[in-house]
């Protein structure tokens, strides 16, 4: 996703760049979490991508499936069940058969996962605050009331657009 930005009128970045909204900061978003979460998954031993799985089924109790993983945090479904796999086997996810529909495995934290759920969501808090860090509550009110009316914005487009 790319939109330029400088017909609109918005401010520009960096120097007299015209903005470019959204890809680079989700870019860096990404790149400064892996990098924050490096040391944990080394510990831990899990690949960043099991990692995100596993804190993405503790985090989000209503997706249930490999398939939510893929649709949801947009992974590629051979990374997801690669990941799904390892963490089966390793003894952090169990699979539990879907009543009513032979097809589906629904997945579900273990008791083993929970210290590497707690720690990941340690990390994940520290890594918001030094996101936010040098911002005044004000500004980050401002900044999430801003990103739910794009959220609500984009929710009435999907809607009208199909």
């Amino acid at each position: 996703m790319l939109l330029y930005t400088s017909n609109l009128n918005y401010p520009k970045m960096k120097g007299s760049e015209p903005m470019f909204a959204g890809i680079e900061i989700l870019q860096k978003t990404s790149l400064a979490y892996s990098a924050f979460c490096k040391p944990l998954c080394a510990e831990v031993g899990l690949p960043q991508t099991a990692l995100d799985i596993l804190l993405f089924f503790a985090n989000n109790p209503r997706y249930k499936t490999a398939r939510d993983v893929v649709e949801v945090r947009h992974i590629k479904a051979n990374l997801v069940s690669v990941n799904v796999n390892r963490l089966v086997d390793e003894g952090y996810l169990v699979r539990l058969p879907v009543q009513g529909d032979r097809r589906k495995t629904e997945l579900a934290c273990t008791e083993k996962a929970q210290t590497v759920i707690a720690r990941g969501r340690q990390k994940q808090t520290e890594f918001l605050a030094a996101m936010f860090e040098n911002m005044d509550e004000k500004t980050r009110e401002a900044f999430f009331a801003a990103l739910g009316k794009i959220e609500n914005n984009l929710d009435k487009m999907m809607k009208e657009n199909g």
